[in-house]
């Protein structure tokens, strides 16, 4: 048998090994096919018989796909490790205005903390008053007489943090930071405290009856000098703000 027909036979078998595999596979992909069809058209039949279990699927599948994109979004947006100084709520005294600033410092100095915590509460409480068309310094002030800026103070009416909420009637309000714990972060308690003070302001005929509903809310029905206290303690950080506004109006056109 010369060598080209030995090389002939041998393309001949490799040809039809080829062509047996490739039928194989075909065969197999067609029968998958098949079965994923029918698996599709089972499935499809089931729920058009049970329209509850339909809709159970949907939901289940909007959450997965809501909770993973909620998953990917932290992944991009929040690094790996924070350190502490990223986990504390602070904020730089450099980054306040001169009014601000003026307002910080007069509460580190009566209440014995340190300016850069303040400065987190004091630019947030300029932030929602803005938004909520409070004056910050009511906000602040409310803050003092509540809980002397004591992010963790537990009231005896069960009123906790900075505001006093009381958790189980801002329950909604907390559930999307974590539930009642979070009344002890510092600037979910101010938002909330802040909201509820808005509410109470829109709803009562004066200010004076909102503060009078607030500290009913907040445990303070004892106090009868709440109103008056709250009032007092505004006054002080307005004159303090305006102060140094004053100052630097001075400064800045000297007589």
């Amino acid at each position: 048998m010369t060598a080209s027909i030995k090389w002939s036979r041998i393309r001949l078998v490799l040809a039809t090994l080829i062509f047996d595999v490739r039928e194989g596979f075909v065969e197999i992909t067609r029968h998958s096919l098949a079965v994923i069809g029918l698996a599709v058209v089972a499935t499809a039949l089931t729920f058009a018989a049970r329209p509850g279990l339909q809709q159970s699927a949907s939901e289940t599948l909007m959450g997965w796909l809501q909770l993973r994109q909620t998953h990917q979004v932290q992944a991009q947006e929040t690094p790996a490790a924070l350190t502490a100084a990223e986990r504390s709520t602070a904020t730089p005294t450099q980054e306040l205005n001169s009014e601000q600033l003026a307002v910080t410092h007069w509460l580190s100095r009566k209440y014995k903390i340190s300016p850069e915590p303040l400065a987190a509460l004091v630019s947030e409480a300029w932030s929602l008053g803005e938004r909520s068309q409070i004056s910050p310094t009511l906000i602040l002030a409310i803050m003092a007489i509540e809980s002397r800026f004591n992010p963790f103070a537990s009231g005896s009416q069960g009123g906790m943090g900075l505001m006093q909420i009381e958790p189980d009637a801002h329950s909604s309000a907390l559930s999307p930071f974590g539930g009642r714990l979070a009344a002890f972060d510092p600037l979910t308690n101010l938002r909330i405290g802040t909201r509820h003070l808005q509410a109470l302001i829109q709803n009562a005929s004066s200010l004076e009856d909102a503060l009078q509903l607030y500290a009913r809310d907040s445990g303070q029905t004892q106090d009868s000098l709440y109103v008056d206290k709250v009032l007092a303690e505004q006054k002080l950080l307005d004159n303090a703000g305006k102060g140094q506004k004053t100052a630097l109006a001075n400064r800045t056109n000297p007589l």
